[in-house]
């Protein structure tokens, strides 16, 4: 494209998920039921985890730095689309939209991380138990934690960098409901081949690599399992996985369907469809999965309502 036809573009327009009016209304009563959902869901675990001394241990520490990204993962994506149906407008600044898909990068790794962090708690609390609270200490535990936030804000910022040196035509088109890495790479009319090479690289990295550690903790936490001689033990080692894991998988298999979908059908609308079952089911579903199933948690948010009350 010559340089005469690439200008500093001041904004971009969010598609959305829809283009017909009549559909709008329903759009926004079912995004904003399921934002204030996730919302006051992961605020509840956090409060329950805070208030209360039993469960200020290193899986509620974890659970509750989830819920807390959760909350910040939904919260950069859903309030813009909720305010652009309500004004009839699909406008999102340059600015804003570079900021959005930072911290939707920054708080998606963060998640990916947290379970990697909370599947080394399992595999320590069942491979060694005799050793658990000398090994999950308070200081690896922020440790942990603080070098998942080093590492996301480092590769967010990388990719926003990269991002920033790009060239757009003067108007432009965001098939989705939110400013998103790889849509805004396809739109470029620069070479982007170090943001694609940048890109896969830190998806291998950062991607694979937390899954494949997912994947050897529980390799290791099924043998464990496995060798458990009494029936009742093996069912209280399980159960103490087994709200993490439904959290891993549906965190992964909601990922993978996205770009399993947009690969086979080729269509960003289909994309954009699809991308709401892990930007904001899961988050959604976080907070009922790890509640219905732990007494801890239900006896917390009881007791903590009922002081309230």
């Amino acid at each position: 494209m010559e340089t005469g036809n690439i200008t500093r573009v001041s904004e971009f327009l969010l598609l959305g998920l829809s283009e017909e009016p009549e559909l709008q209304p329903l759009i926004f009563g079912l995004f904003l039921s399921m934002y204030l959902i996730t919302v006051l869901g992961n605020l509840l675990i956090i409060l329950a985890v805070s208030s209360d001394p039993h469960l200020h241990t290193p899986m509620y520490f974890f659970l509750s730095n989830l819920s807390f990204v959760d909350i910040c993962f939904t919260s950069t994506t859903i309030p813009k689309m909720l305010v652009n149906i309500q004004t009839q407008s699909k406008v999102i600044t340059y600015e804003c939209c570079i900021t959005q898909m930072y911290f939707f990068s920054l708080f998606g790794l963060l998640d990916d991380f947290l379970l990697t962090v909370m599947a080394y708690d399992r595999f320590v609390a069942i491979c060694h138990p005799l050793h658990y609270t000398v090994i999950m200490h308070l200081w690896l535990c922020g440790l942990l934690v603080l070098v998942s936030w080093i590492m996301c804000v480092l590769s967010s910022l990388l990719h926003s960098l990269l991002v920033l040196r790009l060239s757009f035509s003067a108007e432009l088109e965001i098939p989705h409901f939110f400013c998103e890495l790889n849509q805004m790479i396809q739109l470029a009319c620069s070479d982007t081949f170090l943001n694609i090479m940048v890109l896969y690289f830190s998806v291998g990295l950062l991607g694979g690599g937390p899954l494949a550690g997912i994947i050897y903790s529980y390799s290791k936490i099924v043998s464990s399992i496995s060798a458990i001689s009494s029936a009742q033990g093996k069912y209280k080692a399980f159960s103490a996985c087994v709200s993490h894991l439904s959290v891993v998988s549906l965190f992964y298999c909601t990922m993978l369907g996205v770009y399993l979908s947009s690969a086979v059908t080729h269509s960003s609308q289909s994309s954009a469809i699809a991308s709401v079952m892990y930007t904001v089911v899961t988050p959604m579903l976080n907070p009922f999965i790890y509640s219905l199933r732990n007494k801890d948690i239900k006896g917390a948010l009881k007791r903590f309502l009922c002081k309230k009350v």
